[in-house]
């Protein structure tokens, strides 16, 4: 287990100085640990993993593999599940409890799949499964694991600030609220009066997020919102160094980047090191150049453009490098892998809790009990097979 962060004694010790906590956001394909770790070298106090579907995280090796990695420096850190069921939720919880220092409920994505599927936004009206959800892990968890829930507010404020008022009962940590509303596109304005009524609202710290893209930008919501927080997401990934109140992306930031490249050779796609860059190059090169960078498909012909083009400058301002460190190998608890190993085929869900089986309620030729207990029985055999595989 590695060195753990108490969530609330950070945002405490922040605010305390009449600051405010300054957020990474969850980025699908971009929040990954290289560039968690580029970022906390340019004033971010809190990061968060790329949202991980809890099922398939329990369920799935490769999904675990893929989804999450970590090193030691790597803290402090939210890992967001997306999840529609409180076993699911739970247990993923405690398979990554060892290498985070909390977990967060997505009830904000509006893409279609995720509503359709019960995730994200589809939960904003769905208070009772979020309630379950968040009290199950509260009850699981050790107390100084930090337990919050991302949101977007509603078109109806007072049910915005209903659903908040609920999830402080929940007892949760913290929350983060998008200043726009499911349906709303990103180049929408945010609702700052919104925002500014939910942090008046409740006692729990309020990360407020949506529109920024400079340091100032974030200011400003702070002093109007009197937020605990600011989450930034786009605004980051133009300009990682953003909240040092750098206006372009620094040419150190840049080489920063390459060696982290370098240090995780391994551990680092080309796509997340290209696609990375030609975010942080947005508003550097001009755009001849950025017709030929974008258009690179080697690691090498990167390095080669960037040393060649923009490496060259003198007194490169580059940071001390304090994260960069090595990745840990997660071990995850097989007794919760176990439950995870066999789903069921009408629902989806695990056969340890699922319950499809166990009431067959269309049946009156009275053979169903002795189908459910061999069909437990070979499920144990399995189970206890896997395990010794394991051990």
């Amino acid at each position: 287990m590695k060195n753990k962060n108490n969530i609330s004694e950070l945002f405490y010790h922040v605010n305390s100085r009449n600051s405010y906590l300054k957020v990474s956001a969850p980025m699908v394909r971009y929040s990954k640990v290289q560039f968690r770790t580029l970022v906390k070298n340019y004033n971010i106090d809190l990061t968060f993993t790329p949202m991980i579907l809890a099922d398939s995280f329990c369920q799935n090796t490769r999904a675990r593999s893929n989804e999450f990695a970590t090193t030691e420096n790597d803290s402090p850190l939210i890992v967001q599940f997306a999840s529609n069921n409180a076993n699911d939720f739970a247990d993923a919880s405690k398979l990554v409890y060892p290498y985070a220092d909390g977990v967060d409920l997505n009830c904000g994505c509006p893409q279609r799949w995720a509503i359709k599927d019960g995730y994200g936004c589809a939960l904003l009206s769905k208070p009772d499964i979020v309630y379950d959800l968040i009290r199950v892990v509260k009850n699981t968890s050790p107390s100084d694991f930090s337990i919050s829930v991302k949101i977007r507010i509603l078109d109806d404020l007072k049910k915005t600030i209903s659903f908040c008022q609920q999830l402080e009962n929940c007892g949760v940590t913290f929350l983060t609220v998008h200043g726009r509303t499911p349906a709303q596109k990103n180049c929408e304005d945010i609702n700052i009066y919104g925002l500014k009524t939910v942090c008046e609202s409740v006692r729990v710290p309020v990360v407020a997020n949506g529109g920024i893209k400079t340091l100032e930008d974030a200011d400003k919501l702070y002093d109007i919102t009197n937020c605990n927080g600011v989450m930034v997401a786009s605004g980051i990934l133009t300009n990682p160094a953003m909240f040092t109140g750098a206006r372009t992306t620094p040419v150190g930031c840049v080489k920063l980047w390459m060696d982290i490249k370098n240090m995780y050779k391994d551990k680092i796609t080309f796509q997340c090191y290209h696609h990375h860059l030609v975010f942080m190059l947005e508003k550097v090169l001009s755009r001849h150049q950025k017709q030929v960078f974008n258009h690179l498909t080697t690691f090498e012909s990167v390095d080669e453009y960037l040393n060649t083009n923009l490496l060259h400058v003198q007194d490169l301002d580059v940071p001390s490098k304090f994260n960069i460190s090595e990745f840990i190998e997660c071990e995850y608890e097989n007794e919760i892998i176990l439950k995870h190993l066999s789903k069921c085929r009408h629902c989806g869900k695990s056969v340890y809790y699922c319950v499809c089986n166990k009431y067959d309620y269309e049946s009156n030729c009275g053979s169903f009990f002795k189908e459910f207990v061999e069909n437990v029985d070979h499920l144990d055999y399995m189970n206890s097979q896997l395990f010794e595989e394991i051990i």
